[in-house]
């Protein structure tokens, strides 16, 4: 009688399992989708409007080999922490907490520059309803995360059924854009007809600036890899995981080529190339009022939903930490009511706030700057651990050992090719961000002595495998 209560106890402390493939995609796209109304522009800037467009595609592949190794590897491992838990699995606990605290940092540092950029959003569309008085953004910015970690906080099903429907209205926003502007139409964009005629504005520094664009055309796409997060709260993972992610790398791909399009067609490349919000610029070229107003709020919902789910992504990779003793087991409680990792959620709170208004306050937009860079580098980390963690999983779990919902083709091929690409990526960061990429290094480098000396002894090397497959001999 003992055993059953406590066994209902374990069950009513779990997340719960209330996820289909509509909400994979939601989280997967809309973290994403932000960047294709802002960010990757800047791609322009470092190697012309043919270098952003080959970044766009070179990028996409690389996010694909991404979400076709997560396809494979988190459908077999469903657990919250996603890339974190199956580190732990393939290949041991230092990797594991590296891991675990790239992700906990790149959706942080992220959801803390979409709240920054909510803020700017929101100050101008008081200029647009004609308020002459000039408003601060860092209340808008504060508010806005203190919103969406509360909706975090009352459930992943309904944080991810927001997500579903704002990321949706955000992206049909851009398939509006591309209709309203004829896009079918090369005749009706002056611009993009001189692009066609004259390669100086689309390669003007030749092939070195194409490979210096790829850092921006990850904006194009990062963050998708986060579906992974959620495989322990989907009804399904088997099926979720692989529908929801295949289709949101379809999505992205389409909205990134139709953004750069339009843009291109609409915009100066110059000035394409240092525009704050240069879909909502096209709008305004088009000469309609409703496009322009579509396209801010087009790109506010972007920007929420980025936000929106980067913090849940960020509380699962911290709460699967915490739950493995990893981090204070205090911060791997669930909520009773909400199934919710709410300790995780409002912990990192503060830390998103400090980097969302800090470059408001000192009104320092290399901060800014440095906090996404910070992201993008994390994230490149996590990718480059995908490479070995999909290797490792082949070796410890080959063909026909294991019955799997999705298969990664050609294998070792995408591990290969997403391995190329992440480093020419980290090479174009370096050649802007060196001495940022030389200082987050040297910060995990810290992170894991920490860890080392004082964390390792509360890890638990027996409890450590909880995946539902064979256990490897000599695990």
């Amino acid at each position: 009688m003992t055993e059953s209560l406590q066994a209902r106890e374990g069950e009513a402390l779990a997340l719960r399992k209330v996820l289909g493939p509509i909400h994979i995609w939601g989280l997967g796209v809309g973290i994403v989708l932000v960047g294709e109304f802002m960010g990757w522009n800047f791609a322009v800037e470092k190697g012309g409007l043919y270098g952003a467009l080959i970044a766009c595609w070179v990028v996409g592949l690389l996010y694909t080999c991404i979400v076709m190794i997560n396809s494979e590897v988190a459908s077999a491992i469903p657990a919250a922490g996603g890339q974190y838990s199956q580190a732990k699995h393939t290949v041991g606990p230092l990797m594991a907490f590296n891991v675990g605290l790239y992700l906990t940092m790149a959706y942080t540092m992220l959801e803390a520059a979409n709240a920054n950029v909510l803020g700017y959003l929101l100050t101008t569309m008081s200029r647009l309803l004609g308020n002459d008085e000039e408003l601060s953004a860092y209340p808008f910015a504060i508010l806005a995360i203190l919103l969406l970690a509360l909706l975090n906080y009352r459930g992943v099903l309904m944080t991810l059924s927001v997500n579903f429907v704002i990321t949706g209205f955000a992206f049909l926003t851009i398939i509006a854009l591309f209709l309203g502007m004829q896009g079918w139409n090369p005749a009706a964009a002056t611009e993009f007809n001189q692009l066609a005629s004259s390669m100086d504005s689309g390669l003007p520094y030749g092939w070195i600036g194409v490979v210096a664009a790829f850092q921006f055309g990850m904006w194009f796409y990062l963050g998708i890899e986060g579906t992974a997060q959620a495989a322990e709260e989907c009804r399904s993972p088997s099926r979720s995981i692989p529908l929801g992610s295949l289709a949101g790398i379809m999505t992205l791909i389409i909205a990134a080529t139709i953004t750069w399009y339009v843009c291109a067609a609409l915009l100066p490349w110059q000035y394409l190339g240092t525009a704050i919000t240069p879909l909502f610029d096209a709008a305004q070229l088009t000469g309609s009022g409703f496009l322009v107003w579509l396209l801010m709020l087009g790109t506010m919902a972007a920007t929420l939903a980025s936000a929106n789910g980067c913090i849940n992504d960020a509380s699962r990779a911290w709460f699967a930490m915490a739950r493995d003793r990893y981090l204070p087991e205090w911060f791997g409680a669930v909520h009773p009511t909400y199934r919710t990792p709410f300790r995780a959620i409002l912990f990192l709170v503060p830390v998103a706030i400090a980097f969302a208004i800090l470059p408001l306050l000192l009104d320092n937009p290399t901060l800014l700057a440095t906090v996404i860079t910070f992201s993008i580098l994390s994230g490149l980390l996590t990718y480059m651990f995908m490479v070995v963690n999909m290797i490792r999983f082949r070796q410890l779990w080959p063909m026909g050992s294991i019955q799997r919902a999705y298969t990664l083709p050609v294998h070792p091929l995408p591990a290969l090719i997403l391995g190329v690409l992440s480093a020419m990526v980290f090479f174009a960061t370096f050649l802007g961000y060196g001495s940022t990429l030389w200082s987050i290094l040297v910060f995990y480098l810290l992170a894991s002595v920490w860890f080392v000396l004082r964390r390792f002894r509360y890890v638990d090397r027996d409890t450590q495998f909880t995946a539902p497959l064979p256990r490897p001999r000599g695990y």
